[in-house]
Formats: C-alpha cells, structure tokens, sequence
C-alpha cells in the first residue's frame, strides 16, 4: 500500500473557516432512543449559537446501523424538538440516503491509494492495544486474494499531530498513529462508519459550525485529517460539557436515561440553559417557549459555558 499522498508533517493545524462565510450548523442525533436531556442541551446550544449568529441549523437523523436504531425514536426525536420549539431549517436529512455518495468517497480515496482492506480481527489486534498500526499495508486492494474474505475498509494514518481549537476547551489534539491507528471507514459487517459519514455529509451540507457532546471531541482530530485527505475545508468546532445523573454516568440511552417529558417544555429548556450557565430570563418572558428561546438566542455567550467535563443533572 502506498502512502505518498498522505498528508505529513510534524504538527498539523485545521485552517480555520473564514468569518465572512454564513453560519451552517446542525444537530445530529442517532435513533437509537428519545431525546433526554442531555440531548436538550446538545440541541439547544447548536440552535442558539446558529440564530445567535443568523445562521441556519440543519436537522440530520445518524441511522447508519439499523440494529442500534428504534424506528419510534425517527418518528419522536423531531417532534420532541418541536415541543420545545426548536425548528430547522430545510428538510430533515437522513444518513441512510446517502450509502452511494459514501461509496464515492470511498472510490475517491482509493484513488489516492489511501484505503485497504482489512482481515484484522480484535484478538489479532490486542497486542497494540487494538489499534491497526499498518499491519495490512503491504494487501494490494486491487487484487482478487485481498478482498476474498470478509473485510473492513480503513483509511491508513500519519504519524503526526493533528488538532483543533475548540471554542470552549481550547486546543486539543493528538497523534493519530499512537492514539486512534487506523480508523476503519466502512465496517467488515457491511455498514459505513461514522466517521467517514459524519464528514461527507457535513461537508456536502455546507457546516461550518459543529456544536456537539465532549464525548465527541476525541473523533475530531482523526475527522480533520480524513477532511484533509479529502480537501475538504474543515468546520470550528464547540464542544459541550456532559450532564451527568446522579450515579456520576453520563445521561444517554445506554444508561436508561428518562425521555424528556413533553409536557413540561418550559422547564426543560431552562434546566438546559441554567447547566450552560447561561444567563435565565425573567419570569414575564418565561411564559412560552419562543420567549425563552428568543431572549436566549439575544443573551447567548459562549463564554460562559463551563469547561469542565461533566456535571451532576
């Protein structure tokens, strides 16, 4: 396998977008379950930085791999946004629309003789931590025997630093090779990782604003170089602490966190508002949720976000 058109270099930095470009953000929630209100507080933060700066935010549902996906939470996740008010705009876009614009992208990387098969299983890999650290390299794609077997499809890595400057946490980086090794890009089982879905349909709709959970911020150095790999320009990036529930876990579905209760709206997004430290309006201007939303769209402040890890709901 060839690897002369990888990106090189000791230290690789993203150009950042330029001001004068309209905001795009979106909010990209997976099906797996109903909102939360962890969720809430993803989703709100993205609206409010969008319309803070007249921008637009985007809807994408993340269902690439059907057996974690809850064909209710489709239907439910866009009516919990609007129950509290949070309107897209455009069409609400699907990942699972988009299987043949990933195949592209994966003959485009081809082309560029950065992609090959893989039979690694994760016993195979245990020794390096399970990271794939250029142990297939030397399969050529193009022959029979390569693709016989049922295998993965990843994207061979530099062995530099790659980072960004996140709005809230600051700079954040690390080594691809010791740190995340080869990332596979289209599972050995059929389905198309996240990671190169996550960046071709940010890209194709035009983001240039990512607000999203802490737990995401360690893909985003490995997403950066895949854009760059792609010459792709790369967004910024805001990453949110993580609501916690009482247990110290963080609140998501796995943990059996509590759909959010349509009922009370109002409380909700100011619950959501007060985790961000974000400045609350008064009770006149409390009553409903555009007039919750609108006075937290006039007073948003990035600022004011709290950099630590997690906190306690």
């Amino acid at each position: 396998m060839l690897l002369r058109d990888i990106p090189n270099g000791q230290q690789r930095q993203p150009i950042f977008m330029s001001i004068n470009r309209p905001y795009i953000g979106r909010f990209a929630p997976t099906p797996s379950g109903p909102l939360h209100q962890g969720s809430l507080v993803a989703a709100l933060a993205s609206y409010l930085d969008a319309h803070h700066h007249r921008g637009k935010w985007l809807l994408r549902m993340e269902d690439l791999d059907p057996p974690r996906e809850d064909r209710a939470a489709s239907e439910l996740i866009p009516q919990q946004l609007l129950a509290h008010g949070l309107k897209w705009h455009g069409a609400m876009t699907y990942q699972s629309h988009n299987h043949r614009r990933y195949q592209e992208t994966l003959a485009q990387l081809k082309g560029k003789n950065l992609l090959f098969p893989c039979t690694c299983s994760r016993k195979m890999l245990a020794a390096q931590a399970g990271l794939h650290q250029g142990d297939c390299h030397s399969l050529d794609p193009d022959q029979p025997t390569a693709t016989a077997r049922p295998h993965a499809w990843r994207l061979p890595v530099s062995d530099e630093v790659w980072w960004c400057e996140d709005r809230v946490y600051g700079h954040y980086g690390h080594n691809l090779m010791n740190a995340v090794g080869d990332p596979v890009l289209k599972r050995k089982d059929g389905p198309y990782a996240y990671q190169l879905a996550v960046v071709v349909d940010d890209h194709d709709a035009g983001i240039n604003q990512v607000v999203r959970g802490l737990d995401l911020l360690d893909n985003t150095p490995r997403q950066l170089y895949l854009m760059a790999c792609l010459d792709y320009e790369p967004p910024q990036y805001l990453h949110l602490p993580l609501m916690l529930n009482p247990a110290g876990q963080k609140l998501s579905k796995q943990n059996k966190a509590r759909a959010l209760d349509l009922s009370t709206p109002l409380q909700n997004l100011l619950s959501a508002l007060r985790f961000l430290q974000q400045p609350l309006p008064p009770a006149e201007l409390s009553e409903h949720t555009q007039q919750i939303l609108d006075w937290a769209i006039r007073h948003w402040r990035v600022a004011a976000i709290p950099p630590h890890r997690a906190g306690v709901m």
